[in-house]
């Protein structure tokens, strides 16, 4: 799973130019029929963002007059350039890459709208299985194999360490020079003792005997802003109605993957994962459900905003904290939560 997000200030000068010329050339929804077409970019495919999925399949958009198109966009620096150069109308990807290309400066902020996620999602996975409680001083002298830097699960997986007392550069032999798509085989192969896994390779490495998951990073982190649908403020303010819909769609889907059994969500995502094995597909739902990565509603509270930033503080790649009130817009996800049952 490629969960990459965008930490790096280079990379976003392109994305304010391109944001730029989209403004000029203006943005809105295109009509399909009867129906508002809404473009979703979601960061990766991914059975953490199972809501989602529900919201479409289950035609909850539609009910709300919207026909979606869905393109996963493969990283936050080519989600959050093609939203903000037009290529899409609604981004699905973490709270980060908002307080990112705010730092840049923009006059067309990107706006945290629906939060669909609120945990971190990765997994410390070790070579033995846990004997009780993990004592996170095992992790002092060994060879972790770690996420990239400047990346949320990086930060998040830090973030934990470091509330354990361990320092990730003084107390452990990190390593974050693997490429992501090449962490899970680099793990397999031999390399670090323990390794910060997504899922479904954290599950897939279990059914192989190949490792063990043996802590949470979603749980040890604390909530989040983790994935949230985000859009251009200039989006919002022109396509309001559109927005609540959107809100509306996702409320309901989050309502019934809260009120439904492992089995049936995983038969409802199960076209997007078809070539995931069924009863990994359904361990990994059980996982994310048990600890409550599935957020409950769209709601981005203060809370969760603060700890991301204290996260991207501890790890270095906070300028400045970013104010709630500028990024985050909670009126859709309120009315929602309200009135969709």
């Amino acid at each position: 799973m490629n969960t990459r997000r965008l930490g790096r200030a280079a990379a976003l000068m392109l994305v304010l130019v391109l944001a730029t010329c989209a403004t000029l050339a203006g943005c809105g929804p295109k009509k399909s029929g009867e129906r508002v077409q809404v473009r979703i970019g979601e960061v990766t495919r991914s059975i953490f963002y199972a809501p989602e999925y529900v919201a479409v399949e289950k035609g909850f958009f539609k009910e709300q007059g919207l026909d979606i198109e869905l393109t996963t966009t493969f990283g936050g620096d080519k989600t959050m350039t093609t939203l903000l150069s037009g290529g899409i109308d609604v981004a699905l990807v973490g709270s980060e890459t908002s307080i990112y290309v705010h730092q840049q400066g923009t006059g067309d902020p990107v706006v945290n709208f629906s939060q669909l996620t609120q945990t971190d999602g990765t997994f410390l996975v070790a070579r033995k299985p846990p004997e009780g409680p993990f004592d996170w001083n095992k992790l002092k002298g060994s060879t972790f194999l770690g996420q990239r830097k400047g990346g949320m699960p990086q930060m998040a997986g830090e973030f934990t360490l470091k509330k354990h007392g361990i320092h990730p550069q003084n107390d452990l032999n990190l390593l974050q020079n693997v490429e992501f798509a090449n962490i899970p085989t680099a793990y397999a192969s031999g390399t670090g003792d323990y390794v910060q896994l997504f899922e479904p390779q954290a599950s897939m490495f279990e059914k192989q005997g190949k490792g063990h998951v043996v802590a949470s990073f979603g749980v040890e982190s604390g909530k989040l802003p983790y994935t949230v649908f985000m859009a251009k403020k200039s989006y919002i303010d022109k396509n309001a109605d559109t927005v609540q819909k959107f809100a509306n769609a996702v409320q309901k889907a989050q309502n019934w993957v809260q009120q439904s059994s492992v089995d049936d969500i995983a038969a409802a995502i199960g076209p997007y994962f078809q070539d995931t094995e069924k009863d990994i597909v359904r361990s990994v739902i059980k996982r994310y459900k048990d600890q409550g990565s599935f957020a409950a509603d769209g709601i981005v509270d203060v809370q969760e905003w603060n700890n991301l930033q204290d996260v991207m503080e501890a790890a270095g790649e906070l300028k400045k904290r970013a104010d709630f009130n500028t990024l985050v817009n909670n009126q859709f996800a309120e009315k929602a939560k309200q009135n969709v049952k």
